[in-house]
């Protein structure tokens, strides 16, 4: 196995093309050592691709995979210190569960197999099924026993493909929070690919949200929610209220810009309107907006058309004099509800709105909602 050394994963112009289609254009990115990282994005959009070249699965068109100071890129996949962890959990049925997570230790002659299995078991918290076969477990204990199976080497880049992807609602929020605690345990890099953008928040440091072959945006998750650079990321990660606006004024004193949507002025920090706009999508999130004066200086009136009580929220939706519906969610803290019909004021705050170039797709990922699990 070649000896890279810990480091930070860096891909650099990484490409990968079939023939005159281009799976993944050039790939900047570098990855923290010790982080867990998130690829995410609708299916197509590249991640997997990018995921299989830093396994060695698939070979680059061209650029380069660096773990540390060592360069991976020609090296074989079982030559990588870089494991993987599928959706399907591929154990051998006629083994025990001790018997899987030793069987590459026990394959490189390591005479410590058994114990190290036994303790990666303990780290997984699957310490008394060694003895038992893979069929005598559920969907989430078998997917535990394949992240052991793999972390049992010890790899310097643990590789996770839509691993939750097999199993129901519940358990997969589970498993969320049993990785984070099981990556923040070890102290390995995990590079989690999923298409479940509330699965990427909830479980990384970082997110790059990837779209036809391109890399969005990167960030952290908060930084990424609340300041999309791109309306695909504006609505791919959560939902987003979108106004046509023309910005009327350099920044003023107090950091707050004016800008017209409709025939009402209203205003947005300074540092969230791109630089020279002219023309923007205001947005705002659900979540930012209330019913009622005493949400902030922006003001729009309109009529209820749906309410959906959620159990901790509910949900308005909002008809503007212009015909567009605006999503609307407040929190169930005592306060009256509104009804259906009600003439209301939406109202937030300049700093929870952020603005983005008209000239982009207002409905640009929005499609992909399915796509999102």
């Amino acid at each position: 196995m070649v000896d890279t050394g810990k480091g930070d994963l860096s891909l650099v112009a990484l490409t990968k093309s079939y023939g005159s289609f281009t799976a993944v254009q050039p790939l900047d990115l570098t990855i923290e050592a010790g982080s867990f990282f998130a690829l995410l994005g609708p299916s197509g959009c590249g991640k997997t691709t990018t995921l299989r070249m830093i396994a060695g699965l698939d070979a680059p068109t061209s650029g380069r995979i660096r773990i540390g100071e060592t360069d991976i890129t020609d090296t074989k996949a079982y030559q990588r210190n870089v494991n993987t962890v599928f959706q399907s959990y591929a154990l051998f049925p006629h083994m025990t569960i001790l018997d899987n997570v030793m069987f590459g230790l026990k394959r490189r002659g390591d005479k410590d197999a058994k114990r190290k299995a036994q303790e990666t078991l303990e780290l997984v918290q699957l310490a008394q099924v060694g003895d038992k076969r893979p069929t005598q477990l559920s969907g989430g204990m078998q997917q535990r026993v394949a992240l052991a199976r793999a972390l049992v080497n010890r790899p310097d880049v643990l590789l996770l493909d839509e691993p939750l992807g097999a199993l129901d609602l519940k358990l997969r929020r589970q498993m969320q929070i049993e990785l984070k605690r099981i990556q923040q345990e070890v102290g390995l890099t995990f590079i989690h690919v999923t298409h479940d953008q509330e699965e990427a928040m909830t479980m990384a440091d970082r997110i790059a949200v990837m779209n036809s072959g391109s890399l969005e945006q990167l960030g952290d998750p908060a930084t990424l929610y609340e300041m999309p650079r791109s309306t695909f990321v504006a609505n791919f990660l959560g939902q987003s209220n979108l106004l046509r606006a023309q910005v009327l004024d350099g920044p003023g004193t107090d950091g707050v810009v004016r800008v017209r949507s409709h025939g009402t002025d209203l205003e947005v920090s300074r540092e969230h309107l791109p630089a020279g706009a002219a023309d923007v999508w205001l947005g705002v999130r659900p979540e930012k907006l209330r019913l009622g004066e005493g949400g902030g200086p922006n003001r729009l009136r309109g009529i209820v058309r749906d309410v959906s009580f959620t159990g901790v929220a509910t949900q308005y939706i909002v008809e503007m004099p212009w015909g567009q519906e605006l999503t609307v969610v407040q929190q169930n803290d005592g306060t009256a509800r509104a009804t259906l019909g009600e003439a209301v004021t939406v109202s937030w705050a300049a700093a929870h709105g952020f603005a983005l170039d008209a000239s982009q797709d207002a409905d640009a990922g929005a499609e992909l909602v399915d796509e999102r699990g």
